[in-house]
Order: structure tokens, then C-alpha cells, then sequence
């Protein structure tokens, strides 16, 4: 059935009822009335009427007033003139004035049915394709928000490949919510130890961005999401009692069919509905915040156990190796392997005097104890210098000064290190009574400091020459006695008291060596 608006215009009665119930209305056609054109008019601007019969002669104002009247307003409805006049001039005239038809009176039911069935076409024409184009415009514009809730989710995608730090995500999940609903707030809470349910994110009405906070809640609606692992949509009618009315929605975050959080917006405005739609973007949303959440948590139960292991590992190798090889070993793995750079250190050698004839007259077990004392407070002092314990060797030991690492006063520290040695094992031997002291040598200069030995066992050490040379500096020394070549006088200058003792022979080396005996350093300022 037709439901078009048809507007008569004439100034008889009798015509106006005869068409409007005899044509009109059994055809199923809406109808107006008017009996001039000025009370036309009228009507046309209220009611828009979709087709125009119109008669020619009217008191007021006639059929051809009325049309220009249209014409100069731009009022583009379609017209069917009825007139006993059938001249070429009226007709030629009214078309102008953009008249569809032309009528002559008297007509027939059916004359009158064709023409407006005529008329009608082109606005049945005009008003689908104004149909298809506002459903074309929606769709554009349903597209349009689909797209952006689609780079929305990708954004949060992207974030959860990329590992962020958990505060940061969580308020960029949030903004994502209050985005894709068009929402004036949102929040995400998670259920920490012991069943609390802490908000962790939050974004107010006008705030620009979501921000961080740590605020336990009492909410009435996230509980029962919690409690039915299914996503709400409530509106203000609907909202709990003794909460504030507002549209809500909000859904689960769910770990290996766990609920580990609630994430939802909320509308303030009671006209700004959420939709279902809106509510199963919130629910995407959240999987991505719940796998985020869990890589997070992963990622630093990961960190977590590299750094008890790195300490296991330090802990334990820190026995065996010195602290500052171990340290370099966990930082670079990549960087150990077989060879050296050449560097200036500091080598101090240190050898248990009357080790022999106490071992031969005291039982394993208290020469065991005894060596462990000793090297134990050797190896102390050194490392607290900052020196790095290269080897034990029997009843005595090697210690490097700048190396691995950079050490700016490392001749100082060595020669410090030697002094307080061989304070600390004089006072032992005290204690002890066993007459047992440390023979010391140190010297400066170039060594070849590196990975020594196979793929398969190797050690940090120094060779070259500097190395031998403490060596036997060493070995020359007295027991309590520390020897230093002229090398290391000549970089610290008057800060050490020691007396010269000439030119020691050295085996292997063509020069003699100038030898100092080291007695104490000069306090500093």
C-alpha cells in the first residue's frame, strides 16, 4: 500500500471530497486539503506533502501564483495541474513553473490514478536513492568508528608484545576503554592478597588521561563480575542500591579461567547509553590486558630467578674465582674467551715464611687450619683494596691492582694492602705463637691480563714480565719484610717511607733490578 502525503488544492468541495474519497484513500494515499493557494502554501511548508494536485482557477491566489511562489523558494515538489483550460499557452507555462502533469476536468478515476502514479515515480526514485545515500553516509560512518576501534585494539596489542612496565599499561588500557565507548570515565581493579580488590587505574570525567592510583573498593557491580566471570551492562535503573545511577559496563580480566581483575567504564550522563557493542569491546579489551598482566608477571618471575641464579652462581664461584672476574663473567659472557689486552697493574706476591717446618711437626689437621687463617686474612685484605685475587699458590697467593677493572690510584692501594697484610699477620702470629710471617713483593708496570689455559679450563691472570719480577721480589723478601722496585717508589714518590737496598739480581733478566725495602706509607690529608 502506497503511503505517500498528497496535498488537493481547489477551491470546490464537492472536487476537493470527491477526490480525496474516491481516489485517494481506497488507493491507500494520505491526504490534505486546501481551497486556495495561499492556505496551500501553508500546508506545503508545515507538511511536505509528496505530490500536489492543483487546480488552475482559485479565488486569493491561483494555481499559477502559487507555482511561481514554489519556484522562487525552491520548493521542488511535484505538481499535477487540474484546469477546464486546455490551452498550449497554460500548459507550456505551468511545465516552465515545473507542473509533472497536466490534467483536464472532468477526469476519470483512472485518468487521475495514472497521472499521480506518474508523478509519484520520480519521488519514489528521489526518496530511495536519499534512502541509499543516509544508508551509505551510516555505514561510512560505522566503518569510521570500526576502524578506530580496531587501531585502538591493535594499540593495545602492540603494547602487549612490547612488555611494558605493568603501571603504564594498565593506564593505557584504561584510556582504550574510555576510547573505543566514547565513555566519561573508567577504571581497571585488580584482586590482590588476601580477595582485596585494589583499583590500580582510573581516568575521571574531563581528566585527559587515566592515571595510576592504589585505592581498595567496595563495588557492588565489579563483584559480581568477579563472582560470575561474566561482563555487565547496566543502566542507571539498574544500578545497585546505594550506588550513584549511571550507565555501566564492564567485564572480566580472566587468567587460565581465573579472575584476576574487572575493567569498565562509565557514563555519568544518563542519555549516554552504552550498548552491547560497547560491552563486548571492553570484554576484547580486558583479553588483552589479562595476557599483558600475565607476561608482565612472567617477565619478572624471570628477572627474578636470573638474578637468584646470577647470586647463586656469584655466591658460589666467588670461592673459586675473584669477585671482580665473576662480576664480569655474569655482565658479559659473550666477553670471556681465550687470550688477553696488555695493561698496567699492580702485582703483589705474598708467601707464608716457616710454612715447611710448621707443617712437619703438626698434625694435617692443624696445618689446614692454619693455612686457611692465614690465606683467609690475606685474601681479605687484598680484596678490600680492591684488588683482585689471582691464585693461591701452596702457602701463598697472587693479587692483581687494576685489573680487570680500572683503578685510578692502584699502586697506592697495592702498596697499602701489603703494609696492612703484613700488620694484621703479625698480629695473628701472635696470637697463634707460631712464628709464621709474610714475605711480600710488589711491583707496577705492563702485563698481558686475560683468559689463560683450554676452552674447556681457563683463568683470569696477568703474564710478562712485571709479573715475574713481584714475583721474585717476593721471594727475595724476608719473612716480614716487603720489597718494592724502584718502579713503584718513583709513582708514589714521598708518600712511602722505604730504604733503599740497591740492585737485586734478577734470573732471566739482563738488568738488575733497584729493590727498596717498603716500611709504611704517609698518612693521607
Amino acid at each position: 500500500m502506497a503511503e505517500e502525503l498528497i496535498l488537493v488544492v481547489d477551491d470546490g468541495k464537492e472536487n476537493r471530497e470527491f477526490i480525496i474519497e474516491n481516489i485517494l484513500t481506497p488507493n491507500g494515499y494520505r491526504s490534505l486539503s486546501a481551497r486556495d493557494g495561499k492556505e496551500a502554501l501553508d500546508l506545503v511548508s508545515r507538511e511536505q506533502p509528496d505530490l500536489i494536485l492543483l487546480d488552475y482557477q482559485m479565488p486569493r491566489m491561483n494555481g499559477i501564483d502559487m507555482l511561481k511562489i514554489m519556484h522562487a523558494n525552491n520548493l521542488n515538489i511535484p505538481v499535477i495541474l487540474m484546469t477546464f483550460y486546455g490551452s498550449e499557452e497554460v500548459a507550456v507555462e505551468v511545465y516552465r513553473l515545473g507542473v509533472r502533469d497536466y490534467i483536464k476536468k472532468p477526469f476519470t478515476v483512472d485518468e487521475m490514478l495514472m497521472a499521480i502514479e506518474r508523478s509519484l515515480g520520480e519521488v519514489r526514485i528521489r526518496k530511495e536513492k536519499e534512502a541509499l545515500t543516509e544508508r551509505l553516509l551510516h555505514a561510512n560512518r560505522e566503518l569510521q568508528t570500526r576502524l578506530q576501534e580496531l587501531n585502538v585494539l591493535y594499540s593495545i596489542g602492540k603494547s602487549v608484545t612490547a612488555l611494558m612496565e605493568r603501571d603504564q599499561l594498565l593506564t593505557r588500557v584504561v584510556d582504550a576503554a574510555v576510547k573505543v565507548t566514547n565513555a566519561e570515565e573508567g577504571f581497571l581493579y585488580l584482586i590482590e592478597d588476601g580477595g582485596k580488590v585494589i583499583c590500580r587505574a582510573q581516568k575521571r570525567q574531563r581528566a585527559a588521561r587515566a592515571e595510576n592510583v592504589a585505592i581498595e573498593v567496595n563495588d557492588l557491580a565489579a563483584q559480581r563480575v568477579i563472582e560470575t566471570g561474566q561482563p555487565i551492562l547496566l543502566a542507571p535503573d539498574q544500578t545497585p542500591s546505594g550506588a550513584k545511577a549511571v550507565w555501566l559496563t564492564c567485564a572480566p580480566l580472566m587468567v587460565r579461567k581465573q579472575v584476576i581483575g574487572v575493567l569498565g567504564a562509565r557514563n555519568l550522563n544518563a542519555s549516554a547509553a552504552f550498548s552491547k557493542h560497547d560491552t563486548a569491546l571492553i570484554s576484547a579489551l580486558t583479553d588483552y590486558a589479562a595476557i599483558a598482566l600475565e607476561n608482565a608477571r612472567n617477565v619478572e618471575a624471570l628477572h627474578s630467578a636470573q638474578e637468584d641464579e646470577k647470586r647463586r652462581i656469584r655466591d658460589t664461584f666467588q670461592r673459586f674465582v675473584p669477585r671482580p672476574v665473576v662480576d664480569q663473567v655474569l655482565n658479559d659472557p659473550e666477553g670471556v674467551r681465550l687470550g688477553g689486552k696488555r695493561r698496567e697493574v699492580s702485582i703483589v706476591f705474598a708467601d707464608l715464611r716457616g710454612y715447611t717446618s710448621y707443617s712437619e711437626n703438626a698434625p694435617p689437621e692443624q696445618v689446614i687450619e692454619m693455612l686457611n687463617g692465614y690465606l683467609s686474612l690475606a685474601a681479605n685484605i687484598m680484596m678490600s683494596y680492591g684488588g683482585t685475587l689471582d691464585k693461591y699458590m701452596g702457602d701463598g697467593l697472587m693479587a692483581l691492582f687494576n685489573a680487570p677493572n680500572d683503578q685510578a690510584d692502584h699502586v697506592s692501594m697495592a702498596v697499602e694492602a701489603a703494609l696492612m697484610l703484613q700488620q694484621a699477620s703479625r698480629h695473628m702470629s701472635e696470637q697463634r705463637s707460631d712464628g709464621l710471617a709474610f714475605s711480600i713483593g710488589i711491583h707496577v708496570g705492563e702485563a698481558i691480563c686475560g683468559y689463560i689455559g683450554t676452552e674447556t679450563a681457563m683463568n683470569y691472570t696477568a703474564v710478562g714480565d712485571a709479573v715475574n719480577l713481584a714475583k721474585r721480589l717476593q721471594e727475595a723478601a724476608k719473612p716480614g719484610q716487603i720489597l718494592v722496585e724502584q718502579s713503584v717508589i718513583a709513582r708514589l714518590g714521598d708518600q712511602v717511607q722505604a730504604t733503599a737496598l740497591g740492585e737485586l739480581k734478577v734470573k732471566g733478566r739482563s738488568k738488575p733490578a733497584l729493590v727498596y725495602d717498603l716500611q709504611g706509607v704517609t698518612e693521607r690529608p
